[in-house]
């Protein structure tokens, strides 16, 4: 395998990475932003009250984008499978 096919490789797996990662990262900014804007507003500063929040949203997401998120995992894992004989050989 040459320095490009190694340099290509790791550019598709941190793209995938990102790929799958934004869709939660998104959800639990969102979820902080809009408690963190109503502490302010009420002036509680509770830390824990974010915690919750932000679970349950990241739940929803995982359940709402998780096929999704399995279906190109698998997708991305079957294509490095199969060309495992054409870097080798």
């Amino acid at each position: 395998m040459d320095p490009q096919g190694v340099i290509t490789l790791a550019q598709q797996a941190l793209y995938t990475a990102v790929l799958l990662s934004a869709p939660m990262l998104l959800a639990s900014l969102l979820v902080g932003l809009v408690v963190s804007i109503l502490q302010a507003a009420t002036q509680i500063n509770e830390m824990t009250l974010t915690f919750i929040p932000k679970l349950l949203a990241m739940i929803a997401t995982l359940v709402l984008a998780g096929p999704w998120m399995i279906t190109y995992f698998v997708d991305f894992l079957r294509r490095l499978y199969q060309s495992i004989p054409s870097t080798i050989g």
